[in-house]
This record gives structure tokens, sequence and C-alpha cells, in this order.
């Protein structure tokens, strides 16, 4: 089965998402705007329990933290995706590099960190050009708390749910 780790932001922020991803992104019925902090892996049954055990305590090490979204952006010429940009923060990478360097199921990731929530991909060059010529002139400040991070898996027909939902902070 397939496995993912990510964030959810708050339900403002999700709306405000979904409002571009239900015209931009193919993949909107199929998830919930996300922060991704590790990509999709596969996983057995005891190797999920495995990792629950090790979530739980990397969760306990870590303490809420802000996330601040500041603009909209994307990672052309790599690929034709627009995102929220999350503004970095020494909590979120270092949650990110925990996910990664603990040895947990899956690969190291194939790019760079660079915190984000999807809003538009699979576009064709011309209509990235123009949508994101147009959304990048909007305006977007928000700031929130994060203090979970959840464990997904994906159904038979694509879609994601979450498995399981690990809080951050000691007395967590």
């Amino acid at each position: 089965m397939n496995y993912g780790i990510v964030i959810f932001p708050s339900k403002k922020l999700q709306d405000q998402a979904n409002s571009y991803r239900k015209r931009y992104d193919p993949h909107y019925a199929l998830i919930t705007p996300h922060l991704t902090l590790k990509n999709s892996f596969e996983a057995n049954d005891e190797q999920i329990q495995q990792l629950s055990q090790r979530l739980q305590n990397i969760s306990k090490q870590h303490e809420p933290f802000s996330l601040k979204v500041s603009k909209i952006s994307s990672f052309q010429p790599v690929n034709n995706v627009i995102y929220l940009k999350v503004e970095p923060s020494d909590a979120l990478d270092d949650l990110h590099k925990t996910m990664h360097g603990q040895d947990l199921l899956g690969d190291q990731p194939e790019y760079s960190f660079v915190p984000h929530i999807t809003i538009a991909q699979g576009l064709s060059n011309d209509e990235h050009s123009d949508v994101y010529g147009s959304l990048r002139m909007l305006g977007i400040s928000h700031e929130e708390i994060i203090d979970r991070f959840h464990l997904l898996y994906q159904l038979e027909n694509g879609s994601w749910t979450v498995y399981e939902t690990f809080r951050l902070g000691k007395d967590s």
C-alpha cells in the first residue's frame, strides 16, 4: 500500500487553495490541499506499525510552529506546477530533515525541499504562462500555527485519506 506524510493547513487556507485547484489541479478530488513532508512510499502492515511508533517519537521532539504563506510561485522550467509559497523556517526544515534522516521508509527526496501547497499542475506551457501570469498578481498573506502532521494512505481509487495523526510537542 502507498503512504505519505503531510501537513494539512487550516480550513481557511485550504478553501483559498481549493478555489484555484478545482480549476487547475487534476488531483483536486484525490487529496486535500497539503504540504508534503514525505512523498509517497510503499509499506506493509508491519512496517507501518513500526513507522507509526517512530512518527510518534518524532512528533514529541518537535514543537508547534508558525506557517507563513506569502506569495504564489512556480517550479517552471522544471515542471509546470504553480503553488502557494510557504516561507522556509528552521522548525519546518528540521521536521522535514527528521522525516528523511531517521531511516524511515521510502527514498530520499528527488528534489530539494521547497515548502509549498500546490494549486495548479498538469498544465501545458501556454496554460501555465496564462494562469501563473494572472495568479501571481494576487496578494496573499497568511499565517497560522501548525501543531500536527498526518500519515496518509492511498485508496484503490487513487484518493488519499488519513491513517494516523501526530500532534507536535512534548505534551502531545
